[in-house]
């Protein structure tokens, strides 16, 4: 029998094997032996003191940790060992104040925030179950309790007439109080106006990089309820962070981003459902020409630390289950781990590779590459000199309009910037035209242009043209 994660063998007894003992019940259980050489072959034990050890090492167990361990004494070839055999405990065991952990052929102390994670798992709680004392029902963001009932009977996984209960029934119902009726973290995530009044680093990050990592070129930061945070968030990266490619099958524009919008949105949901809100760090989403990087200070189930094993049929175990149901019940995620086929499934749409995992003590990197078809048209634009008839990319002058602009707003002016980009001068009627609207929309559109000085309107009112700001 060799000596493994479960084994230890010892010539003879010391009062710091306790803290073995301890860090067998708090892994997996095992077994010490006294009386053995590191080989494991029997150096034996005198009957003087075998008697003493049968006595003293059990009741010092018992005294100091509360637990009860089989101490047993073996005879074989003439010489005699003992044994002792610790269970696995379901609570955590302390060991003069320490709680020691077996983990591989090692002990360690356990401390800090792993110290926390093992107090709630051995009560049966989560971190995002905790209650938080002060907050009340009232105190919830109504747009977002509406936003989330707006999203479950669309997906259907409320009826219209489960959501048209009071508040505090609904949030009951989903799980969000605790057996003393406080709310729980999941819940001030969720809806409260400002989780990070509680939670430092509860929003999300953005930044565009140009050519290397020290090139940040401009950045943004999504703070609210963590039910808004996510189309806030997709809405921002595609209007203002990425690039639309943009070519023509016939009369028919199409646009082309690097990377599928769903994928995205599936990833960023992974990010916020797994994230370790106690490390308190922002989800992180760094945009280049390229490719994108999402980073989350979180954690994957247990077996699941590589690209491969993420792709393959798993359960679904998500580090925040309280958080998880909320977006479950929204029909925001899947239950059954089908968010990574949701991936995969729009990954293959774009005909582009899957995104790419690095899962550390550091937290979750994902990599999500540019699909050939982008790369493609991104290097023929560059090759054309960016010709606006052949291919959309991106100016200085739309880069500015991104970056001034709220993302509802550039939205609906898209048409209009990309025809400046090309020209420096629009007339009303062109404006009506690319954006279909009347004359009276048309030209409510270009006052949001002249208000951030991006453009200048000239001409009687009949006959209005804009140029752009120099």
């Amino acid at each position: 029998m060799l000596e493994h994660q479960t084994i230890e063998w010892k010539e003879s007894w010391h009062d710091e094997y306790l803290e073995w003992i301890c860090g067998y019940a708090n892994a997996y259980g095992g077994t010490l032996y006294i009386g053995k050489n590191d080989d494991g072959d029997i150096v034996g034990i005198s009957d003087k003191d075998s008697r003493k050890l049968l006595e003293v090492i059990p009741n010092k167990i018992t005294d100091t940790m509360g637990i009860v361990a089989d101490v047993n004494l073996i005879y074989e070839g003439g010489l005699q060992y003992i044994e002792i055999i610790v269970e696995k405990y379901p609570a955590l065991i302390s060991y003069h104040g320490k709680y020691f952990y077996r983990s591989g052929s090692t002990m360690r102390t356990i401390t800090g925030k792993e110290l926390d994670k093992a107090l709630l798992k051995a009560q049966g709680r989560t971190w995002d179950g905790m209650p938080v004392l002060k907050l009340k029902v009232e105190d919830l963001k109504q747009e977002a309790i509406e936003l989330f009932k707006e999203k479950a009977v669309r997906r259907g996984r409320l009826t219209l007439e489960e959501t048209r209960v009071e508040d505090s029934i609904l949030l009951d119902n989903l799980h969000l109080f605790d057996e003393d009726g406080y709310l729980i973290r999941a819940a001030m995530l969720a809806f409260y106006k400002d989780p990070e009044k509680w939670v430092t680093g509860a929003y999300v990050k953005i930044g565009y990089f140009d050519h290397s990592d020290a090139d940040l070129r401009y950045q943004d930061e999504v703070h609210g309820p963590l039910i808004e945070q996510v189309d806030k968030t997709v809405d921002l990266v595609y209007t203002k962070y990425m690039k639309a490619l943009i070519t023509y099958e016939g009369i028919q524009r199409v646009e082309q981003f690097m990377f599928h919008q769903d994928a995205f949105r599936e990833i960023l949901l992974n990010a916020i459902v797994h994230k370790d809100y106690s490390a308190c760090n922002p989800i992180q989403i760094s945009v280049y020409e390229d490719k994108i990087y999402i980073w989350n200070d979180g954690e994957m189930p247990e077996g699941l630390d590589s690209t491969e094993k993420l792709f393959m049929k798993h359960s679904s175990k998500p580090y925040n289950p309280k958080l998880a149901n909320v977006f479950f019940m929204s029909g925001m995620i899947e239950a059954w781990g089908r968010g990574f086929d949701k991936i995969k499934e729009a990954c293959a749409r774009y005909d582009g590779p899957l995104p790419e995992y690095n899962i550390s003590k550091s937290g979750v990197m994902v990599l999500c590459k540019a699909c050939d078809r982008y790369l493609e048209l991104l290097s023929s634009g560059k090759e054309n000199n960016n010709s606006v008839s052949e291919i959309k990319n991106e100016t200085s002058f739309e880069t500015s309009m991104k970056q001034v602009l709220k993302p509802k707003d550039y939205k609906k002016l898209e048409p209009i910037i990309e025809k400046l980009a090309a020209q420096e001068t629009i007339s009303i009627q062109e404006v009506m035209e690319l954006t279909k609207k009347s004359r009276t929309t048309a030209w409510r559109y270009m006052q949001i242009l002249i208000e951030c000085n991006a453009v200048e309107a000239s001409g009687n009112t009949n006959n209005v043209s804009y140029k752009r700001s120099k």
